[in-house]
C-alpha cells in the first residue's frame, strides 16, 4: 500500500512523527510532503533530527498570502506531485489548516482515498477557518480517525458514522513519545531561569487576540495582575502588534521555541494560559491547569472539575481563573481503546485499503 501524507505547519509534523514510523511497521509505504503553508526556521534538519523522523521528500514551498490564494497554490502543487509520483492508494492529512483542505480536495478529485486524523473536532464557531477547514475536510474523507467520543458524537451527528473509527489523540502518542527526549536534550534550567512551578507560560496567536489591539491589551492587563512571571514564546503575529500595546513587566518574552522545549516548558508551568488548541491538550496530559484565551474551546472535555477554563479576552476572567485550582481529578481524555492511536491508523488503513 501507497499513501501520500501532506503537512504544512508544525504540529501536523509532530502528528506525523507518530503515525510515520507505525504506517512502516505494518508494510506501508508513506511518502511525505511538506506544503510549504509555514514557513519555519524550527522546522529545520535539527527539528527532524531531535524527532528521529526523516525530512519530507519534498516541499512544495506554497507560501503564504490570503485563504483562497495559499488553499489554490497547495491544490495546483499538490496535485501536480500527485500525478508525477503516483499512483497512491490514500493520502492523510491532519487537523484544520489551509494544507488539511487544500490536500482533501485533491485527493477527492484524483480519486484517491482520503484518510483524516482528528476528524470530529467541532469549536461550533464558523468564524473560526479552521473550522470550516475541518467540516469540509471530514465530508469527503473514507476514513475519519476521530481523537475522543466527542468527536465521534458530532460526526454521527453529521450523518458521518459510517466511516468514523475512533482511535485516540496521536498528540497524546507524541507527547508521551517524546517527553524524556525533551527533557534530556533540553533541561529548564537552560531555557528559563526559573523552577517547576515558578512561572505562567502562555502563547497568544489567534486573530481574535491579535487583530483586537483592545481585547491583546486586556489579555497583557490580566498578566500584570498574575503574581509570578508570564513566559511568552513570541508568535510572529503577534509581535506584529506588540509595539501598539502596554506589555507589563511581569512578561518575559522569549524567541518562538521548538516542540521538544515548549514540552518541557509545559509540563513545568504552574499554569497555561493559551488560545491554542495543541498547548491546551498538551497541559492537560501533564496535569497542569489551564486558562483558554478564547471563548470556546474544541476540547470542552477538560471542563471538567475547572482544569481548563475559557475566558476570552476579559480581563478580570482571567485573573480569576488563573488564580483558581482544579476542584476535583481529570477525566479520561485522548486514549484510544488500544491505547496507541498511530497503531489503530495504521491497522485501520491496511483492513480497509
Amino acid at each position: 500500500m501507497r499513501v501520500c501524507t501532506l503537512v504544512g505547519a508544525r504540529p501536523q509534523f509532530v502528528k506525523a512523527a507518530t503515525v510515520s514510523p507505525a504506517l512502516g511497521e505494518v508494510g506501508i509505504n508513506e511518502t511525505l510532503v511538506h506544503s510549504g503553508q509555514h514557513y519555519d526556521k524550527l522546522l529545520s534538519e535539527v527539528f527532524f533530527e531531535e524527532l528521529g523522523v526523516p525530512s519530507p521528500a519534498a516541499n512544495l514551498e506554497a507560501g503564504s498570502g490570503s485563504h483562497a490564494a495559499q488553499t489554490g497554490e497547495i491544490m495546483v502543487r499538490f496535485e501536480q506531485f500527485l500525478q508525477e509520483t503516483g499512483p497512491y492508494d490514500a493520502v492523510i492529512v491532519y487537523g484544520d489548516t489551509n494544507t488539511t483542505l487544500a490536500g482533501a480536495i485533491v485527493a477527492a478529485k484524483s480519486n484517491i482515498s482520503l484518510a483524516h486524523v482528528e476528524a470530529g473536532i467541532r469549536s461550533f464557531n464558523w468564524l473560526m477557518p479552521e473550522e470550516i477547514n475541518r467540516i469540509l475536510t471530514d465530508r469527503i474523507s473514507k476514513w475519519l480517525f476521530a481523537p475522543t467520543q466527542l468527536a465521534v458524537n458530532n460526526l454521527e451527528n453529521e450523518g458521518l458514522v459510517k466511516n468514523t473509527i475512533l482511535v485516540g489523540d496521536v498528540m497524546l502518542d507524541a507527547t508521551e513519545i517524546f517527553i524524556e527526549r525533551a527533557v534530556q536534550l533540553h533541561p529548564l534550567d537552560s531555557i528559563i531561569p526559573y523552577s517547576s512551578g515558578e512561572y505562567y507560560l502562555s502563547t497568544v496567536h489567534r486573530p481574535s487576540n491579535t487583530d483586537d489591539i483592545q481585547n491583546l491589551q486586556s489579555i497583557f492587563n490580566a498578566f500584570a495582575q498574575l503574581p509570578l512571571p508570564v513566559i511568552l514564546p513570541l508568535h510572529p503575529r503577534t509581535k506584529a502588534v506588540l509595539s501598539a500595546i502596554k506589555i507589563p513587566n511581569n512578561v518575559e518574552i522569549i524567541d518562538p521555541v521548538g516542540y521538544l522545549v515548549m514540552l518541557v516548558l509545559t509540563r513545568n508551568a504552574k499554569r497555561v494560559l493559551t488560545d491554542s488548541g495543541g498547548l491546551q491538550k498538551e497541559a492537560y496530559w501533564f496535569g497542569v491547569p489551564c486558562t483558554i484565551l478564547r471563548e470556546e474551546t474544541e476540547y470542552p472535555e477538560t471542563f471538567k472539575n475547572d482544569w481548563s477554563v475559557c475566558t476570552g479576552a476579559d480581563q478580570e476572567s482571567i485573573i480569576d481563573a488563573t488564580m483558581s485550582q482544579p476542584s476535583g481529578p481529570q477525566c479520561q481524555f485522548g486514549l484510544g481503546p488500544e491505547g496507541s492511536a498511530s497503531s489503530m491508523i495504521a491497522n485501520a488503513l491496511m483492513q480497509k485499503s
